[in-house]
């Protein structure tokens, strides 16, 4: 995904959470927890991570799946962290030139106008 991630913003734009890799914080929200109706407990599980996130300074926060990509939304709007969350195929597609303007909720401002 790192890879990936800096050919598309480029490695001058990339930001990496320490720690890292396999020794990264989960965000809480996997294996069914995001739907499980305890949403205090899944937020309170993700603090760690959204500080996380937010020690780096990024703007942007890319996820690779759906549940990592709601329960990071959701905690940067729980506790104000101020950063967008994207999933990696919409970063990907606006650096091809083929996001639709529908595909565009999570982009902020500096972003969601490129390729239209």
């Amino acid at each position: 995904m790192r890879f990936v991630v800096k050919s598309v913003v480029g490695e001058e734009n990339f930001v990496d959470m320490t720690p890292n890799k396999s020794n990264n914080y989960c965000c809480g929200g996997g294996g069914g927890f995001l739907q499980s109706g305890y949403p205090e407990a899944r937020r309170a599980y993700g603090k760690l991570k959204d500080e996380q996130i937010r020690s780096t300074g990024a703007t942007y926060c890319i996820t690779p799946c759906h549940n990592c990509h709601a329960q990071v939304h959701d905690l940067s709007e729980h506790f104000g962290g101020g950063y967008h969350t994207l999933h990696l195929w919409t970063l990907i597609c606006l650096s091809l030139g083929v996001l639709g303007e529908n595909e565009r909720a999570y982009l902020g401002p500096d972003l969601a106008e490129i390729g239209l």
